[in-house]
Order: C-alpha cells, then structure tokens, then sequence
C-alpha cells in the first residue's frame, strides 16, 4: 500500500498533554468528515477545520511506501533520543495501517495520532488523541487524550466524560470570535476540574 502525504516536518508538539515535545508531523491527506474544499464547509461533518490536508504538494509531501515513509520520518528527525512521530490529518485512520506502525516501530519511534474517532485505532499505535467532531458516530472511545473543541453545541462534554480516556482537554475553537472560544473554555474547566484547558501554542509561537 502507498500512502497519501500531505506533508511531513519537525516541530514541536503544540498542543494536549504533550504539548512542547519534540515531534516530527505527519500529515496525511483526506478526510472523513470534510473534503477540504471551501465551497464544501458549510454541509460539512467539520466546519471549523483550520488545517490544509488536501494533495500532496506540503513539504514532503507525496505518495510513499511504508519503509520509504519511515524512512523519511527518520530523515528529519535527525539525531536525538524520545524519538515521536505525530500521525495526523485530515484523519490518519483513514490510512495508517500494521505496516506503517511497524516501520515506523522498528526505526525506533513512539505512534501518536490525532483522530476524530470515527473510525476504530488499529492495534500497536503509542498515544492516541481522540477529537470528537459534532454529532458524528464517534466509534473510538478510549486512548490517551480526549481533546475536545469548544465551543460545539452538539456535544455534551458531561456524556464524553464516561469515556475511558486517561486525560480530558478542552481547547479553545480558533475562529472569528476566538476570545469568546477562549473564555468558555476556561468557565468549562473551572467549573469541571477533571478537564484541563489546551492551548494552540505552536500558533502562539509561530511554529508550523
């Protein structure tokens, strides 16, 4: 199987629990929930995605074999130890596969995804992320992280809370009226300790 990449490049995770941490992203293209297109976002799954998943034409971004990818990832890690590849989208569950996992494993890095959980995580991934979107079937509901949006009216964050997660995030949605975003999100967590705020802070600091 050849895989669909948008792009792939060394940042900083910026966002949940490993926030801060050394990654190289993986973004693979398409997605489940919206096709990309902005003529298309107003019927869409998803309407506030704010990330461009569509071809392969990111930074290197192309049609690769799994070894090949791996291969890759390696590249642009460089050199260091707490090797982390962040598999994303678009959804990755829409191609990441045993293979890939495999690659990627045997050249020393640990798997995290970030996923809507509409679509079930193959065995053998490191950290899953799972970001729920509207009223979509959300299939997947245990990982590592649940990171959700805010404001969505069509979620109820007290019904998320049964989900078997480890760690509960409320992050502020990046739209037109983005201070307000912030302030629900925060009355969320003050009002429900078990969740924490996340924050976008790699679109603070200017990092891709």
């Amino acid at each position: 199987m050849s895989y669909a990449v948008k792009e792939i490049f060394l940042t900083l995770q910026g966002e949940g629990m490993q926030a801060g941490r050394r990654a190289v992203f993986l973004r693979l293209a398409g997605c489940n929930l919206w096709t990309g297109r902005e003529k298309d976002r107003a019927n869409a799954d998803c309407t506030f995605c704010d990330t461009d998943f569509v071809g392969l034409d990111g930074e290197n971004g192309g049609r690769y074999e799994a070894e090949a990818l791996a291969a890759k990832v390696e590249e642009l890690w460089r050199e260091g130890e707490g090797r982390l590849v962040v598999v994303t989208g678009g959804e990755p569950l829409l191609q990441v596969d045993a293979a890939l996992i495999d690659a990627l494993h045997a050249r020393g890095f640990e798997i995290a995804v970030e996923t809507n959980g509409t679509i079930q995580a193959p065995p053998g991934l490191d950290w899953i992320c799972v970001s729920p979107k509207g009223s979509t079937n959300v299939v997947q509901r245990s990982g590592d992280e649940l990171k959700l949006v805010w404001p969505q009216p069509e979620i109820d964050p007290v019904e998320l809370s049964g989900w078997d997660f480890d760690h509960f995030l409320i992050q502020p949605m990046d739209c037109a009226d983005a201070d307000a975003a912030r302030d629900a999100a925060i009355d969320f967590v003050m009002r429900n300790p078990r969740w924490k705020l996340s924050l976008q802070t790699h679109k603070l600091l200017g990092l891709p």
